[in-house]
């Protein structure tokens, strides 16, 4: 990870014009996201877990999100890393995995809280910075994934103490309490863009800074290959685009 590349992808969180991050689950998701403009690249700890056949959120991944930021490191976008909760309960262990993300390029990290101890997930994040320092710590609180929002300004407050450059409310869409985690926030925030909640356009009017697209694409790409085999096998033209053997072959380099 090079200073340059730390701060301009600090420089794409900014209210009035977001990071929209695209996640991908491989090398060839990722190149293709990346050639259709994407300038910077999130990974997706469903998409990598259920590829690898192991189970989301249950620190399992380290390895298999380890190899993927190698691969993915060094290509022609930045790159940040859901690393769920740092795959360890000891910071200092989380903090060794951001070094190691780092150095294969990483410019970022999202670290979850799993509504888990409020102070261990702060000595998380203050473990990272201090070890990693240019690495950008997205701390992500899931108050609004299981809690109905509770505990949400005490949790973001510690985040922003411990020094966490983002901070990242999955499951927050309501255009009122977006307003109200803004007002007590002095780091950008981030969101999920959620199906039926606001548009993009409607995101970047109440002032979020980064919009993630999570495991939706993954979803998506899986939803359509059985889509397609199930066209194929009723007698139907399979619909959606269709990426060429070579334009694949090429995104695999």
């Amino acid at each position: 990870m090079s200073e340059t590349a730390s701060g301009t992808f600090a420089s794409l969180h900014r209210a009035g014009a977001p990071l929209l991050l695209a996640n991908a689950w491989d090398h060839a998701s990722a190149s293709a996201l990346a050639a259709e403009g994407f300038p910077a690249i999130g990974t997706t700890s469903l998409g990598v877990a259920a590829a690898a056949g192991l189970p989301d959120g249950d620190s399992a991944t380290r390895d298999e999100t380890l190899r993927l930021a190698l691969a993915l490191g060094s290509g022609p976008f930045l790159l940040s890393v859901d690393a769920e909760g740092g795959f360890s309960e000891d910071p200092e262990e989380v903090a060794r995995l951001a070094v190691e993300l780092a150095a294969v390029g990483a410019v970022g990290i999202n670290l979850e809280d799993g509504l888990g101890p409020v102070a261990l997930h702060a000595e998380k994040i203050a473990a990272v910075k201090a070890a990693a320092p240019g690495l950008f710590v997205n701390a992500r609180t899931d108050t609004y994934w299981s809690a109905h929002g509770e505990g949400t300004a005490e949790r973001v407050a510690a985040c922003q103490e411990a020094g966490a450059d983002g901070v990242f409310v999955p499951g927050l869409t309501d255009p009122g309490e977006i307003a109200a985690v803004l007002r007590d926030l002095d780091v950008p925030l981030n969101v999920l863009y959620t199906p039926g909640g606001p548009s993009v356009p409607r995101l970047t009017d109440l002032g979020v800074h980064r919009i993630s697209l999570g495991s939706l694409l993954y979803r998506r790409a899986l939803g359509a290959a059985v889509e397609a085999a199930l066209a194929v096998r009723d007698g139907r033209e399979p619909a959606g685009g269709l990426p060429s053997y070579g334009d694949v072959q090429r995104f695999a380099r």
